[in-house]
């Protein structure tokens, strides 16, 4: 089920202040003595966060990986679920991941990839732009706080399409 969301309740965030805030998220961590082996997002929502923390840290190695939960403004499954491909969590073990998402709303995205990254015996921090009130996963690097639903510049516009070709034969 999809429920309207007003633009006034919306938390609004443009290219430029992404940017600015990547930035801002990855100083946070390294003042914090977290130098991270690997940056693994939480795809879709963290892939453009991540590529730019990974950029601002000189982190070469990433990763990522697929879960699903929301599926609009306000619905969502009832719990996360893991979509293929996976990631090689052998690899990770012993390793400083720094695993960034978008935004902990309810947490549990978040919560579930952290116990499977520690189960799989990486030292994990987490990263988010924003964190909601009553998270159930309270990140350890957030750049705001906030209760409203959040437009992301990669997700404010409906996906592209593309219009049957029609020919002009005048």
């Amino acid at each position: 089920m999809r429920m309207a969301v007003d633009s006034d309740e919306r938390e609004v965030l443009g290219w430029l202040e992404f940017g600015e805030a990547a930035r801002h998220l990855a100083t946070d961590v390294l003042e914090s003595g977290f130098a991270p082996d690997v940056v693994v997002a939480i795809a879709r929502g963290g892939l453009l966060l991540a590529g730019a923390i990974a950029y601002a840290l000189d982190v070469k190695s990433c990763g990522s990986l697929n879960v699903e939960f929301y599926t609009g403004p306000h619905s969502r499954l009832p719990k996360p679920v893991l979509l293929p491909p996976l990631l090689d969590e052998p690899s990770l073990h012993g390793k400083r991941v720094l695993l960034v998402d978008d935004v902990s709303d309810s947490g549990r995205t978040l919560a579930l990839v952290v116990d499977l990254l520690a189960v799989a015996g990486a030292d994990v921090r987490t990263v988010v732009l924003y964190t909601k009130p009553g998270t159930v996963h309270v990140p350890t690097y957030s750049w705001r706080t906030t209760d409203r639903w959040i437009a992301f510049p990669w997700s404010a516009l409906p996906p592209v399409t593309v219009e049957p070709l029609t020919l002009d034969l005048v």
